[in-house]
Order: C-alpha cells, then structure tokens, then sequence
C-alpha cells in the first residue's frame, strides 16, 4: 500500500446535543459562538496546513467527518468545509470516500438530500441499538422506530453506502436481547456494520456508575454469547468480515480507517483531532479556546507532537495490522521497517503460534477464529 497516495482527511467537529455517558470523546453541547469559532479556526487550519511540504506530498483518497456529531453543523457549513479541503489539497483520480457521521434526530430527510448534492457519499449512522430502553440507557437521543427511518431517508436521499454503528454488551443486556437488535439491523439489508463491545472508560458517568454497583455488565459467557450471534447473524450475508468489529460487503469496507489500520499517513483537523505525517503524531489541543487561539496567533493547529522510534512503530503496523482479518503481510513489513519479524518477536510469536491464536499463510500473519475473541490479549504480547 502507498501510504503517502491514500492519505485520509479528518475532520472532527467536537459538538454533540447531548454527551452520553459512556463517551470519552472530546465533544460538548455548544455555547453560543462556539459553531461559528470552530468554523473560522477550522477553515484557517486547513489553509494554513495545505502549504506544508508533508501535506503537499500526500494524495487523499478519504474524508470523514467525525465527532462529537457532524450532523449538528447547518448542511450549507459541512459543504462549505468539504469544498475548500477539495480545493486545497490533492485527491486521487479515484472518487474519493467522504463520510459524515450523522446520529438519527439531528437530521431531516431535506438534510440527507443536502449532504448527498454537497458530495458526501457515504454515511456513518450512529445507531448503536434499535431497543428503546437501551438507547435511553445510553444517552441517546432517539428512538429505535427513528433509527429505521433515518436509514430509510439516507436511501432515498440517494446514499447506497451506509454503515450503522451497534453497542453490545451493555448494562443489562441479554443474548436474545442483542439478538433481537441484530436482526432488525440485519432486516434493514445493511452494506457495512460496525459492531462494538462497550468499553467503560474512566472520567465518564459509566465509569462512575460501575464503581457504585448501579448495575451490572453481562459476564464474560454471555459477550461470547453476543459475538456467536453476530457469526450466526451475518453467515451467509453479504457482509464480510474485514476487521476486528467492521463487516462490510464487497468493495464496500471503510476505506477511512483501513487506512488507519495500514498505519498510513492522515492529516486531523479541528480541536483534538490528530495526524501522523512523516513519521510523527500530531495532536491538536483538545479544548476548543486554545485551539482557536493557537489558529489565530498564526501557530500550528497541534500542540504536541510524538515521534515513535523505528521499533515502537514497526510494533505499533503490526498490532494495527493485525485488527483486520487479512491480517499483515511479511514481506510489506520487512520492506518498510527491514525487521523479519519471525526473528524480531521470537519465542513470542512461536508461542501465539502454537496456541493457535495466531496464524501464518501465504506470506500473511494474522489472527485465527480462536484468537480473535482474544485480541487484546494477542496485542499485549506484541506491542
């Protein structure tokens, strides 16, 4: 893969309606002024990082606006943003993959109609469950019935690449209760899933919830359980396994965060996103003030900036890598880190080997059936 030719573009937009309980993101209800400050510092990011030799030297064959939710920005401010990164930075012939996150009950079906004209083609709905009492539970602010029919509009509004974000393993979720969410989802003949275990991660109201005892998380059978759903439920669909928690049907996989997983190069914009660009991290401040003041004096949008050493980013492509099913190839590695991983990890890719939790075919490294309910596990040992 030629890195610096299928760059991505992101754009996080750092505002939500409500912030949910399990998120950890850099997001927040705006105050007023904020849309119109974030827009202005976001638009000088861009112009200011389109001149920068590292920016130049890459082709964009993605761009996703992420967040918080994008769909909170007016349509006619998305386009406006999409058509300046269009005309300051360089494309591939390709149609480039323009995603926008978009969350049911922050847009209208003229919105869709809107997104689809401006050049977005594809759409990343935060849907995360069509069950009624676990979207309250979760913060969300919509309904099952309006998840449906919001994915309904995006067709109509002329969108045939779709991904639906699920949550599973949620405070008081059962098997069959996942299943039923499944299925709906699956009724709705989707081209891409993206299929999340709920991590609890601390500083937020779940973290805080879990240490008081408020409720309990399914045990460990029981996520298994959910997971042999998801095999039962997408056999014989057209979706694909292609990643540790993303199925999507041929030629429709996220060409965004393959590239993530690639460890390929990626321009972030806007307060708290990040970059990696010649061989460096990237991270712009995660408060908007000192994102727009920083913009404005004139300074780099990032205030901190990470460079992994020749092995600790070799290790980082291969932990990666190995999220997708197709696993890493060998050779690719050795060519770009002249490290023959075979002897670089030893007797500890020998072990994963031998539990089977790992697999080697055809020049490819990557994780077996057995071994990736264990990822994280698999991971540690590697990073």
């Amino acid at each position: 893969m030629e890195l610096a030719a299928n760059a991505g573009l992101y754009v996080h937009v750092p505002f939500c309606r409500h912030k949910c309980p399990y998120c950890s993101f850099y997001s927040f209800p705006p105050q007023p002024g904020e849309i119109t400050l974030f827009i202005a510092a976001t638009q000088a990011q861009m112009r200011s990082t389109a001149i920068l030799p590292e920016v130049r030297a890459l082709t964009f064959g993605s761009v996703f606006f992420g967040g918080g939710t994008p769909s909170l920005l007016p349509v006619s401010v998305l386009s406006d943003l999409l058509t300046e990164a269009r005309g300051l930075f360089t494309f591939t012939a390709e149609e480039p993959e323009i995603t926008v996150e978009i969350n049911p009950g922050t847009v209208e079906a003229m919105d869709l109609a809107q997104l689809r004209r401006a050049g977005f083609n594809r759409l990343s709905i935060g849907v995360q469950s069509f069950d009624d009492v676990q979207l309250r539970l979760l913060g969300r602010i919509h309904s099952g019935a309006e998840a449906r029919a919001i994915i309904t509009a995006a067709r109509r509004a002329g969108f045939d690449n779709l991904s639906f974000d699920l949550m599973y393993g949620l405070p008081g979720q059962t098997v069959d209760s996942w299943q039923a969410t499944l299925d709906q989802a699956m009724a709705l003949a989707p081209v891409h899933l993206a299929m999340y275990e709920l991590t609890i991660e601390e500083g937020t109201p779940f973290a805080q919830a879990a240490k008081r005892g408020d409720w309990r998380l399914p045990a460990e059978d029981e996520i298994l359980g959910m997971m042999a759903a998801i095999d039962s439920a997408t056999m014989g669909s057209d979706l694909a396994r292609y990643e540790i928690s993303n199925y999507g049907a041929r030629g429709r996989q996220c060409r965004h965060n393959l590239n993530y997983w690639h460890n390929g190069f990626y321009l972030g914009l806007g307060p708290g996103a990040v970059s990696c660009l010649g061989g460096e991290r990237r991270f712009a401040a995660a408060d908007l003030s000192t994102f727009c003041h920083r913009v404005a004096a004139g300074l780099p949008g990032w205030s901190e900036i990470e460079r992994l050493d020749h092995e600790a980013a070799c290790r980082e492509t291969v932990v990666m890598g190995l999220r997708m099913t197709a696993g890493i190839e060998l050779a690719g590695i050795k060519q770009r880190f002249g490290i023959d991983l075979s002897e670089y990890y030893g007797a500890t890719l020998a072990r994963l080997l031998t539990q089977q939790l790992l697999a080697q075919q055809n020049g490819r490294l990557f994780l077996t059936a057995k071994g990736l309910p264990l990822a994280n596990y698999v991971m540690a040992e590697l990073v």
